[in-house]
């Protein structure tokens, strides 16, 4: 019994965090995917999280995991409903000098999450985004967002059960 305990955690630690306010919109997709995902029967190695807009959150609950996997919108520049999986280290960026906790996001928190915990910070990061339709004042997804939490969260299922068993 001991023994199995030490092993559960020393394993894999996977943390998902879905980033966004769901008072705008389409902005509210990665919160939206945490919902879907909680319904869902993960590995007991999974963590999940709706850290809204808050970038020092996105260090504190990916701090010791070994995989940690950020969902939020995308500005819209292109075609709503498009999904983008996207390594997190060509997403991670330095804050801007001077910058706000307010302007602290989770680009941000992967760039000194990975300078100030070093190891006890996850060497795998994946992001995935979701292109906004809107992200006008609202409490409802579009219905081509909608369809795109859908996959993403079959999307990630399948993700997690792979980290998990590797």
């Amino acid at each position: 019994m001991v023994l199995q305990v030490v092993a559960d955690l020393i394993g894999q630690q996977i943390v998902v965090l879905g980033c966004g306010n769901p008072n705008r919109s389409d902005d509210g997709a990665g919160p939206a995917v945490i919902e879907l995902l909680r319904n869902r029967q993960l590995p007991a190695s999974v963590r999940l999280f709706d850290v809204g807009t808050d970038g020092m959150a996105v260090i504190y609950k990916a701090r010791g995991a070994t995989h940690l996997l950020i969902v939020d919108a995308r500005v819209p520049t292109g075609t709503p409903g498009s999904v983008y999986e996207v390594p997190g280290e060509v997403l991670a960026a330095p804050p801007a000098r001077g910058a706000g906790l307010h302007e602290f996001r989770w680009d941000n928190a992967i760039y000194a999450g990975q300078r100030i915990y070093g190891d006890a910070f996850p060497a795998h990061v994946t992001v995935f985004l979701i292109e906004a339709e809107t992200l006008a004042l609202g409490l409802s997804l579009s219905p081509t967002v909608s369809t795109a939490v859908e996959l993403v969260a079959n999307k990630v299922t399948t993700l997690l059960q792979h980290w998990a068993s590797t």
